[in-house]
């Protein structure tokens, strides 16, 4: 059979047998409906593949340009703070040191933990919310889509009807999840959000990875936090992203939790149904 002409990778490849799933290519970026010439992929698969498995791996290594992100982070808009962020380090001192030993991106070097306790509201009452930006696994997803995404969250936030007292924004280089824990507890902030490069996959090397968690503390694990995972333009949009973190912090707020307790209910009218299931078997 020949290739489908209405794809221009394959317009030139006489052998390669068309498989029929190949159209829903439109809706995904999964590798679906790649065809086969003979026994194996067709050359041009084969090297889209190879390419994301590079883009994948920089993902990892890409070292973040913090004054740069710092500088796209000054100004997001009320009611976050203006300025610039403090830019803070793990005690993984270098990446090598990061991807080998998980446990010293969860916790601040002496240096950060020093510039952080000069921070703060001087009669020490709470913050709303401390949003904490993280490299993690993906240094260009934070790098290309935190500030927007900021932007957006503090757009929905200043629609809300409660007020947010949010903390000065931090940056942190060589960061896990889990050190947005020390962060909003050194801050004494009510809530985190932790915004982290997710690990990269071979159609997703910049997804942005959103972590909320009621009262931070050192040692909280993660049932109980909420995550809204794979934000980036071709995944979830940014300003739905922001729309469904704004509807889980006023939960936790209300509620007082985070976690397996806190449900995402944004999108109820969706997922829910008026009736009580039936049973598939009796109907």
């Amino acid at each position: 059979m020949m290739a489908d002409e209405t794809d221009p990778a394959e317009t030139t490849e006489t052998a390669v047998v068309r498989n029929p799933w190949r159209r829903l290519r439109s809706f995904t970026d999964a590798r679906i409906g790649l065809g086969r010439a003979g026994i194996s992929l067709p050359t041009s698969r084969l090297l889209e593949f190879q390419l994301a498995h590079a883009q994948a791996r920089d993902a990892v290594h890409w070292p973040l340009d913090v004054p740069a992100l710092c500088e796209q982070l000054a100004n997001c808009g009320e009611p976050v703070p203006a300025g610039e962020p403090i830019a803070l380090h793990t005690r993984a001192e270098h990446r090598t040191m990061y991807l080998q030993r998980p446990d010293l991106g969860r916790r601040l070097d002496e240096a950060s933990v020093e510039r952080l306790s000069q921070t703060g509201d001087d009669h020490g009452a709470a913050f709303d919310l401390a949003l904490v930006v993280v490299d993690g696994l993906s240094a260009r997803a934070v790098q290309e889509h935190a500030a927007p995404f900021i932007s957006a969250l503090a757009e929905a936030l200043a629609e809300d009807d409660a007020t947010w007292r949010i903390a000065p924004l931090t940056v942190v280089e060589q960061g896990r999840v889990a050190i947005g824990d020390e962060i909003g507890e050194r801050l004494n902030a009510r809530a985190v959000v932790v915004l982290v490069g997710e690990r990269p996959g071979l159609s997703s090397p910049d997804s942005l990875g959103l972590y909320l968690t009621w009262a931070p503390r050192v040692g909280v694990t993660d049932a109980d936090r909420n995550c809204i995972s794979n934000v980036r333009p071709a995944g979830l949009a940014l300003t739905e992203a922001a729309r469904r973190l704004r509807y889980l912090l006023r939960e936790a707020r209300e509620r007082e939790l985070s976690g397996v307790a806190l449900k995402d209910r944004s999108e109820d009218d969706v997922i829910e149904h008026a009736g009580e299931p039936g049973n598939f078997l009796t109907d």
